[in-house]
This record gives structure tokens, C-alpha cells and sequence, in this order.
């Protein structure tokens, strides 16, 4: 049976709530996806995700992003053939007691995946286009662009993403578990998805 918990919540940048502040110390849970939604970055197999070179590499930037903006954190992740789920936290010293009440003993969970090969160079991909704003607009405007630019120079001229990416405001404990395991069991849901793309709701 199809999940309905976040059905018809991302389907249009509408749902960015109005006169918020997004660069305000918070959990956000956030959704990218690729042009058309084509399968740019892995293949699921038996529940699995297998990534492409580009899948890596969209991996390894999205590691990087607290090194490129300061007191920015990260926590559950999954990137899907088409695209990637993830929440971002802004906890900036002044403020430690984040706006979305979720508890500060909440510990960020962590990822023991590794990353692609050490080879490419992130930080300047990153740095080069990274303003200094840590607004959760900016950010994700610069790891997209980051991305991008790797896959042109290295040869992927085709893949772009989809303009747009979709945001949620997580404002409790409750909330946050909730969407934890959303993301973590987003690859066991994979194949309904390909059989119905209606069913990857944005």
C-alpha cells in the first residue's frame, strides 16, 4: 500500500511557508530530484540502492556540506536513482535551542557509508560557488550547483536537476522520527515507485 504520510505535501514550491526564515536555526527535512526524474543517480536492487559515478559524487558533496557552511549539520540521508532526501539542521551558537523544539539531546544520526574516491576535489568545487549566507535556500542552490558542475566537466553534460527543491519545517520529536524513518525506508519502496511515478509525490 502506497504511504500517504507525505502525500501531496511536495508537489509545488507553494508549500514554503510564507514570510519564514529559512536561514533560522531548525530541522528541515528536504527533497531534491533530478530532471524529468531520470535515474541519473543509481539502480535499486533488492532493496538496495546502487549508485552511478554521479550517485558518489552527489553522495560525497552532500557529506560535505556542514565543511562549506558553518553550523550546519546533518542527519538521515538516502539518495535514490532519482533523487535524494535529507535533513539539514542550522544550529547557530547564539541560539542552540533550535526553532522547530525539537530537543537539543536529539544526536543527529550518523552515516558509516564511504564516500567516492578521494581523488576529486570537493572542497573547491564547493568553495568556488558557496556564498556565505547559511540560508537553507543557499545552501541547497549550492550543493546543486556543485553537482552539476562536477558532472559537466567530468563528462555527464546531460544531467541536470529539476529547478525547485522541496522543504518541510520538522517541528517536534515526534515529527522527526517519523521522517527518519521515512528516508531510511525510502529504497524498500523503490519499485512501487518505478511501477507508479505518481507515487514520488513532488
Amino acid at each position: 500500500m502506497r504511504d500517504s504520510r507525505f502525500k501531496d505535501k511536495y508537489k509545488s514550491e507553494s508549500i514554503r511557508l510564507k514570510h519564514y526564515n529559512y536561514s533560522t536555526n531548525g530541522w528541515y527535512f528536504v527533497t531534491i530530484c533530478t530532471y524529468q526524474k531520470l535515474c541519473f543517480l543509481g539502480d535499486a536492487i533488492a532493496n538496495q540502492i546502487q549508485l552511478t559515478a554521479i550517485g558518489k559524487i552527489a553522495e560525497e558533496f552532500w557529506l560535505n556540506i556542514p565543511i562549506h557552511f558553518k553550523y550546519t549539520y546533518l542527519d538521515a540521508y538516502v539518495i535514490m536513482p532519482n533523487h535524494i532526501h535529507g535533513i539539514i539542521i542550522i544550529a547557530r551558537p547564539k541560539c542552540r535551542n533550535v526553532a522547530c523544539n525539537v530537543s537539543t539531546t536529539t544526536t543527529p544520526l550518523t552515516n558509516e557509508r564511504k564516500t567516492a574516491d578521494d581523488n576529486h576535489n570537493i572542497s573547491q568545487a564547493m568553495s568556488e560557488i558557496s556564498p556565505k549566507a547559511g540560508s537553507l535556500s543557499v545552501i541547497m542552490r549550492s550543493y546543486k550547483s556543485a553537482v552539476n558542475r562536477w558532472c559537466h566537466i567530468n563528462g555527464y553534460e546531460s544531467f541536470a536537476w529539476q529547478p525547485r527543491f522541496y522543504d518541510h519545517v520538522i517541528r517536534n520529536s515526534i515529527a522527526l522520527e517519523r521522517i527518519r524513518k521515512y528516508i531510511i525506508n525510502n529504497p524498500a519502496k523503490w519499485e512501487n515507485e518505478c511501477k507508479n511515478p505518481e507515487n514520488l509525490w513532488m
